[in-house]
């Protein structure tokens, strides 16, 4: 059983209701076992954070991420989270939102290979 803060549960619920256009896009093509066969889930909570996607089998995160991960205070925030990941032996691929929209194909295929 993977901890969670379950003070999360609503705001996690929100953002499952209210996913960016990168998230939905991707969504649509993993959701139902569509790569490998590969349950995930979206807007997971794992310890006192959410995650875009999650695939438990895998032990593999998947995150979306939009400009506010690009400045100094995203990128150190990200690398604290990611630290906590690997310390439950989680892989996180990081995706930008960009690449959803202009190369599907080729985030579909990194997933896939991780899988």
């Amino acid at each position: 059983m993977i901890p969670y803060n379950k003070n999360l549960n609503r705001y996690a619920r929100d953002l499952r209701n209210n996913m960016t256009d990168a998230e939905w896009r991707l969504w649509h093509r993993i959701k139902r076992k569509q790569l490998k066969n590969r349950h995930f889930l979206r807007q997971k909570i794992i310890g006192n954070y959410i995650v875009d996607f999650y695939c438990h089998k895998a032990k593999l995160i998947i995150e979306l991420d939009g400009g506010q991960h690009y400045t100094e205070s995203g990128i150190q925030k990200d690398e604290i989270r990611d630290k906590f990941f690997n310390t439950m032996g989680i892989t996180i691929l990081r995706f930008s939102d960009r690449d959803v929209f202009k190369n599907i194909e080729g985030v579909l295929q990194r997933i896939y290979d991780h899988l």
